[in-house]
Order: C-alpha cells, then structure tokens, then sequence
C-alpha cells in the first residue's frame, strides 16, 4: 500500500457507505486525473500547466453550472453529479499544489512544507468528512493532521522517485541540521548523517499522525474502520522505514499483501496513541 496516487482514498471499498461511494469516486477521479496531468507522460512543463489551467477552468465551469469543456467528460460529468455536495474551494486548493509541483521549490523548514500539505493533502480529509457530516474544528484539525502526515510519510518513502526527478521536499533547515546536501539527497547517497535525516523526518510524521489518530475512533462505523486501516497503514509504512535503519534514499518500503493481517489487528486493536 503506497500512499501516493491517492490510493489511500476509500474508493469502492465495502467499508464505504454506499451513499457516499459516488462522491467519493468523483474526488479521487479528479485528483487522480489532475495528478496525471502534472506528472505523467513527457510533456514539457509548459503543456502541463496549460492543461491544469484548462483543468480549473472546466472546475470552475461545474461549479458555477455551465458546461465544461469536454476534454475531460468522465471526471466532470462524475463531479457535476455530486459538486453540490463537495467544497470546491477545497478542489481548487488540490489543483493549486498540482500547478507548484510542475516547479517544486526548494522548502526553508517544516511550515514550508506542512503549508505544501495543506493545499496538497488536507483538502482530501476534509472533503471526506464533509460528505460524512462532520465538521468540527477539533475534527478538521485531526482530519488535517493524519493528511499532513500521509503526505509526509509519502515523501520520506519515495526519494529514489522524487531523486531523479529533481523533486526535494526535505526542508533546508533540517537538511542543515543534519549536514546533508540537497544534492546529497538528491542523489539517493546514502550515509549515517543521511540516515539520522530522515530518521528524524519520520518522527515527525509518525507525531503528525499519531495528534490525528483519535479521529478514527470516534468516527462512528465503517467510516471509522476505513481511517482506522489508512491510519495504521501509514504508521505501518514509518515501521518499514524503522526496520530497515532509514535506508530510504537506497530501498522504497512499501506494505504488501502478506502485511494484510498484521495491519487488520492493528486497527482492530487501535488505540489513540497507537
């Protein structure tokens, strides 16, 4: 289980309400399709930000009942079905990291990035719990914590990806903490300096998740189950790292199938600081 591509969205899953499948599906169909307009295929970075353009333009066509364009018919005819129950600022705030992913700066410290994530990840978590009628302050907060940090573990298991793609998401400040290069990281060079980085890294997004944790216990049913699995996936993932002494920048972690019961009992067994 990656936690990129959006697949730690609850599509299709039986432990998604019925009624709220198809809303959820239209979320995850335009993230997902955005997200492959800013990464996938060669186009040069000028073509990608002219299509995510047109993409907004179509977002705000819908939102405001006119007829998009029709380059992209599946993920709008899907989001005019249900936009009426959907926050399309929130929308738009995904397509804003999209467009600054096309030219990534370089990050000063972790609020640089956490307001990376705020755009990039935490609109998700609220969208979900829109469609859940949840929306406390205490809630959004903890809603926006485990998205933070979903985002965060993502990074600190794909720097043989982001590397070559001259993507850093790591912040100068720890990187001087530390006495690791940006290119160094870069790279994917390994070292003990490296390893204490990102060692540190995860420990900030385990934190992250663990402030946001509370929230799938006292999210009632099935969508409680679902956060509870996305929640202590993630976790699983910083575990991987853990076990394999922060080799990141050598060897991708991910959770597989034969992970499956151990991350079941996991959120069977949850508790708020687990």
């Amino acid at each position: 289980m990656s936690v990129d591509h959006y697949e730690n969205f609850p599509v299709a899953s039986v432990l998604c309400p019925r009624g709220m499948r198809p809303a959820v599906v239209a979320v995850y169909h335009f993230a997902r399709t955005a997200d492959d307009l800013a990464d996938e295929g060669d186009a040069s970075t000028d073509a990608r930000r002219q299509a995510l353009l047109a993409y907004r333009a179509d977002l705000a066509a819908v939102a405001a009942g006119r007829a998009p364009s029709g380059r992209w018919p599946g993920v709008f005819t899907l989001l005019s079905r249900e936009l009426h129950r959907l926050e399309p600022g929130l929308l738009h705030d995904l397509l804003d990291a999209f467009e600054q992913d096309l030219a990534p700066p370089r990050y000063r410290d972790r609020a640089h990035v956490l307001d990376y994530c705020r755009r990039s990840a935490n609109p998700v978590g609220r969208l979900l719990l829109g469609l859940y009628g949840v929306g406390d302050a205490l809630s959004l907060r903890r809603s926006d914590a485990i998205c933070s940090a979903l985002q965060l573990i993502n990074f600190w298991q794909d720097f043989t990806r982001d590397g070559p793609n001259g993507r850093l998401y790591v912040p100068q400040s720890d990187l001087d903490r530390h006495g690791v290069s940006a290119e160094d990281v870069l790279a994917c060079r390994d070292s003990p300096a490296a390893r204490a980085l990102i060692r540190d890294l995860c420990g900030w997004a385990r934190l992250l998740m663990l402030e946001g944790a509370p929230l799938a216990l006292s999210l009632p049913g099935r969508v409680g189950w679902e956060l509870r699995l996305v929640v202590q996936g993630g976790l699983l993932i910083l575990d991987k790292i853990e076990a394999r002494g922060h080799d990141s920048l050598l060897h991708r972690p991910a959770v597989r199938k034969a992970d499956l019961p151990r991350l079941a009992w996991r959120a069977l067994t949850m508790r708020a600081t687990s």
